[in-house]
């Protein structure tokens, strides 16, 4: 007989019970396998309906003393439970799949703090996070409580000032709570509220229109769909790469929501912008009209500074060094585009420190015509923690990881960290002034609450914080486990085969396909059948970012991680010892741990003297700039020098190499192939950099570092290899008059701190500049040139390596 599926979502992964695959079965398996299909297309698309209602969070959590907890199946029963509520208006609903908990609440992130908890999705109506309204706005469900002319709301359950004719019991479905802006009874000039102002009973509050074309101030938080520049040009995708190349990826900066080829503005222009399709047109300003609406408000800070100073509206007009700001409004000494009418919102009065652009600090522009701009001396809000202490030795942390002062900055699954003094795309109160003793610096990872390991915020808006990439210190453990010490994983574990079973605190797991004593449906070797369930193995069905996990056999504990170490070997870009990531000063001084950076070559004459660097890229091929091989072009000119510390060499890790052959680099670029008479021993001393995916862009910020025996300039270290440790910054941006004016070409990428301080020198060229990235140091880039040594507004020139992968490749197979 023929069986309609009907029954409901919470047994089975396809949304059909036991007893209806029993009835189904009935049909013969070929019917059956077509119902089964069907059912299955059904599920699919009735999920996509209903979860596109909300916005996702992952390791998001919000304490609500109002909630209803279900044990549901699957993440789809949870949504239908929030959407169907009647104890109250459901806002949001929280999820935890290994438990199969589902609690629905009222509040959302709007009403209550968001917290971090692991194994946990907070699912968000994304009805009740817009601040745009349609039409009338009788379905508004945002935030704003102030009027027009800025006066603040009344409760709607109140009775004070005024009586109201509309109230959370007369009209149950208008969502009157708190004392936000509705439209209750249709008004047609949208959204309003009773004032507490005694004189005047209601007004109109001025929300945004969704479907209107606005922004902001400078756009930094537009999100329309406007993709043609005020030229007429049309917008390039931003995840494309032709036909302009360029580091604004989505994937990794997906806080700045670059989607499709839309207007946006991610580096602090004065309004939105985007590269352009047309060859001969690399990018262009947007025109979009300033919204009418009253733009976001900051709680301005009148006496000091939390995080960058963004928020600063004091009066000090001095820079660090006592000089005088120039008023934001002139053009003299210094001609600049930081006026109040291009950066609107950001408090430009007189000549007051400000931080209109997402500088570390506050800021101006000085009245000296030598010195363009200098950051302020603004004091920091609340404690200020004390001098940081030394990093790690090591970068594994102990135990909890609570004193872990370590420079990992990226998650397990590979996210960029969010910055403990910023509040985006996270809102937190985990900040150096609240843990003054947490060591707060920067997005480097940490434990400030004495979680199980150091962990950090992303820069990603859907992933609300995750572990950290940085491992366990190792443990000397006894000779009878060394067969499970042996046993590893890669990554997150997800390929991960081994024969542990047991929790990290002991427990014995439960077999994956029993259902006792703890039930589950969503992990199951018929669910999953390539992910080695058969047994009661550790697994990672779930590509869950902490690793391998199973059920437990004990009874008041469903589930938890296993303690799989991570497999280790002789890899490209993964040093033995550890690099220290200094972010002092190569000029300066930053001496590096010996042997950190063991790609790191020393090119000398033939006679032993150092006069550049390089990077070894493979055992017999190492990479540099053509300019250090001006004086030659013979092989029989040079040498090279690998695992050395000192530029003395004359440590016994010394390996010396001839070469047998040089070959420069296409056109007129910077860069350049040298060839070994024969191939370096690879050991921990001496490993290849690994090199980047052809024409891959680093995106802006991302933090690199460079390495070299170059000039000091009398700062001391001088003969000891030396790092230092600086973001990447736009081609765009390096462009500017101000920075490198329109010298750097595509094939070239720039990096360094704008103040200045931080550079390679003479003596660096040919030399590494390395990305982090996965557990992994990557190649971008070859030390070429630069406007002197650690300038203010000069950012180092690196050849842009992936631009010459496809060049390298072929030049060491046809030289091989």
């Amino acid at each position: 007989m023929l069986v309609v599926c009907k029954s409901s979502f919470s047994l089975e992964p396809l949304g059909l019970s036991i007893a209806s695959q029993r009835k189904c079965r009935q049909t013969g398996p070929v019917i059956f396998s077509v119902i089964l299909s069907i059912c299955y297309l059904f599920v699919l698309l009735v999920s996509a309906v209903v979860l596109d209602e909300y916005a996702k969070t992952e390791g998001a959590w919000i304490l609500s003393l109002v909630k209803r907890e279900y044990s549901v199946g699957t993440v789809l029963e949870c949504a239908i439970k929030c959407n169907i509520e009647t104890a109250f208006t459901c806002r949001s609903f929280m999820y935890i799949e290994k438990d199969q908990e589902c609690l629905t609440i009222p509040a959302n992130g709007k009403i209550e703090s968001v917290l971090r908890r692991t194994s946990t999705s907070l699912y968000e109506k994304k009805e009740y996070l817009m601040e745009c309204v349609n039409g009338i706005g009788m379905d508004y469900r945002g935030t704003k409580s102030k009027t027009n002319s800025g006066k603040t709301c009344q409760r709607w359950a109140s009775k004070y000032p005024h009586k109201p004719n509309m109230t959370p019991s007369t009209h149950p479905k208008a969502d009157l709570e708190s004392n936000f802006c509705r439209n209750p009874d249709g008004d047609s000039k949208g959204p309003w509220c009773y004032t507490t102002d005694p004189d005047i009973r209601w007004e109109t509050c001025n929300v945004q229109n969704c479907s209107e074309e606005c922004m902001h101030c400078s756009g930094k938080n537009y999100r329309g769909k406007i993709s043609t520049t005020e030229n007429g040009y049309t917008c390039q995708h931003w995840n494309a790469q032709k036909p302009h190349n360029h580091g604004y990826i989505p994937s990794a900066l997906l806080e700045k929501y670059l989607e499709e080829n839309y207007c946006r503005n991610p580096d602090g222009d004065p309004r939105p912008w985007c590269f352009t399709t047309s060859p001969s047109k690399r990018w262009d300003f947007c025109s979009i009209p300033r919204c009418t609406s009253e733009p976001p408000r900051v709680v301005e800070e009148l006496t000091c500074a939390t995080g960058d100073g963004s928020a600063y509206r004091g009066t000090i007009g001095v820079t660090a060094s006592g000089k005088a700001c120039q008023v934001w409004a002139t053009q003299t000494p210094q001609q600049h585009n930081r006026t109040p009418d291009n950066y609107p919102c950001k408090g430009l009065e007189l000549n007051y420190c400000r931080n209109p652009d997402h500088e570390k600090m506050p800021w101006c522009f000085t009245t000296d015509p030598e010195t363009r701009w200098e950051y302020c001396k603004v004091p920091s809000c609340g404690d200020v923690p004390g001098p940081a202490p030394p990093p790690a030795e090591e970068d594994c942390y102990v135990g909890d990881g609570t004193d872990y002062r370590g420079m990992v900055t990226e998650t397990i699954s590979g996210k960029r960290c969010q910055s403990w003094s910023s509040m985006t795309p996270h809102s937190h109160n985990k900040t150096p002034q609240v843990f003054p003793k947490a060591d707060l610096r920067r997005n480097l990872c940490r434990n400030p609450d004495g979680d199980r390991a150091p962990w950090c915020y992303t820069t990603d808006p859907s992933v609300r914080w995750e572990f950290c990439s940085v491992k366990r210190c190792p443990t000397i453990y006894p000779e009878r486990l060394t067969a499970v010490i042996a046993d590893c994983k890669v990554g997150n574990g997800g390929t991960y085969r081994g024969p542990t079973s047991m929790t990290m605190l002991g427990v014995t797991c439960q077999s994956w396909s029993a259902q006792s004593p703890h039930q589950h449906a969503s992990f199951t070797p018929e669910s999953h059948p390539d992910k080695g369930m058969e047994s009661n193995n550790c697994r990672n069905p779930d590509n869950d970012v902490n690793g391998p996990w199973c059920y437990t056999t004990d009874r008041n504990q469903k589930w938890d991680y296993c303690q799989i170490p991570d497999c280790a070997g002789l890899t490209c870009g993964q040093p033995v010892t550890k690099p220290r990531r200094c972010f002092g000063r190569i000029v300066g001084g930053c001496v590096s741990k010996p042997h950190s950076w063991p790609w790191q070559i020393s090119l000398r004459t033939n006679t032993g003297v150092h006069f550049c660097g390089g990077t070894l890229i493979a055992p017999q091929w190492v990479l540099t700039a053509v300019h250090c091989l001006e004086s030659s072009k013979r092989p029989s000119a040079y040498m090279v020098v690998l695992g050395t510390h000192t530029e003395g060499a004359n440590e016994p890790s010394k390996q010396e190499r001839k070469l047998e052959k040089l070959i420069l680099g296409p056109g007129e670029t910077d860069i350049a192939l040298l060839k070994l008479e024969s191939p370096a021993i690879i050991n921990d001393k001496v490993l290849p950099a690994c090199l980047p995916e052809k024409d891959y862009v680093v995106p802006p910020g991302t933090e690199c570092y460079v390495t070299g025996w170059g000039e000091t300039q009398g700062t001391g270290g001088e003969g000891l290899l030396k790092e230092t440790g600086f973001p990447v910054i736009e081609n765009k941006v390096c462009n500017r008059p101000a920075y490198l004016n329109n010298r750097i070409k595509d094939h070239e990428m720039c990096a360094g701190n704008i103040e200045g301080g931080a550079d390679s020198c003479q003596g660096d060229s040919g030399g590494p500049l390395v990305c982090h990235a996965q557990n992994t140091f990557v190649l971008q880039g070859v030390t070429s040139w630069g406007l002197g040594c650690a300038n203010a507004m000069k950012p180092g020139v690196y050849v842009r390596v992936s631009k010459f992968t496809d060049w390298i490749n072929s030049q060491i197979k046809m030289n091989s």
